[in-house]
């Protein structure tokens, strides 16, 4: 698998397009999962996005699998805790000067986060892998070209996806990578999810996120606060974007903001015992 040949098939265009899949049902517009949860189980079995429904502000929305469900595979969308703990993870597709700052701010309160990476970050953004892992953090797979996984029936096919990240990872920091997984899109199927398990990979979704990826039309810090505030809860995994202004803006506000609520940030080996 030649990195020169893939690299070109991640346009930012297409990971910034993709990020208009991320949020699933978040919006109420692709999934309206209201129903029990035992029929939300059977959607696992086919292809679909990850979705989420908000019930009460402050409390853990409802995903379209349930922690249950997804612990059987190794995944995870949030802990099962009443503890007010926040599980920090940022999806990274290209650098536009916005992780420094990110990664000044997480420095700062001593928030360990993950970095979920696809393959051409490793390789334009070698320094930035270094000073991740310096800094206590962890480097996760996003894959090496970003594609939709569920289409790849191919154990080995798939298998490439995170193999080309993984040795890229080696390469830069000398250092095997944690066998964390986030699917491109949240796209995912049970076989997938059976793949990475297989593979000794955790996948990991998100129970908070906004819509923080389109670059032309960044939110304002209001915008920011009033959807990250108001919906963070004990245990969540939030999902934030290593391209956006805002967040590298508002994140050290954000981060005082979270901890003056009575938060403390935990890093996802802490939720999977690795």
């Amino acid at each position: 698998m030649s990195s020169s040949h893939h690299y070109p098939l991640i346009p930012k265009l297409l990971f910034l397009l993709a990020g208009a899949f991320i949020l699933g049902g978040q919006a109420g517009k692709l999934h309206s999962w209201q129903k029990s949860q035992a029929a939300s189980a059977s959607l696992l079995s086919e292809s679909t996005s990850w979705g989420l429904s908000f019930q009460k502000e402050g409390e853990r929305p409802v995903g379209n699998a349930t922690i249950n469900d997804l612990g059987k595979y190794h995944a995870y969308y949030a802990e099962d805790t009443n503890e007010k703990k926040i599980y920090l993870t940022f999806d990274a597709g290209y650098e536009n000067g916005n992780t420094p700052r990110i990664l000044d701010a997480l420095k700062k309160h001593q928030a360990p986060a993950t970095f979920f990476v696809v393959g051409n970050f490793i390789s334009d953004n070698p320094d930035l892998i270094r000073r991740m892992v310096s800094e206590g953090h962890t480097v996760g797979n996003h894959t090496m070209t970003h594609p939709d996984m569920s289409g790849i029936s191919s154990k080995d096919d798939f298998q490439k996806q995170l193999d080309g990240v993984e040795k890229l990872y080696e390469s830069v920091t000398g250092e095997q990578m944690t066998k964390f997984y986030r699917p491109p899109q949240g796209i995912y199927s049970t076989t997938n999810l059976t793949m990475a398990k297989e593979l000794g990979y955790s996948t990991f979704f998100w129970s908070l996120a906004y819509v923080d990826w389109i670059q032309d039309q960044q939110p304002s810090r209001e915008e920011a606060f009033q959807k990250l505030l108001a919906r963070i809860h004990p245990g969540a995994i939030v999902l934030l974007h290593n391209t956006s202004s805002t967040n590298g803006l508002i994140l050290d506000d954000l981060l005082t903001k979270w901890e003056e609520m009575g938060y403390r940030f935990c890093s996802l080996k802490e939720l999977t015992g690795a």
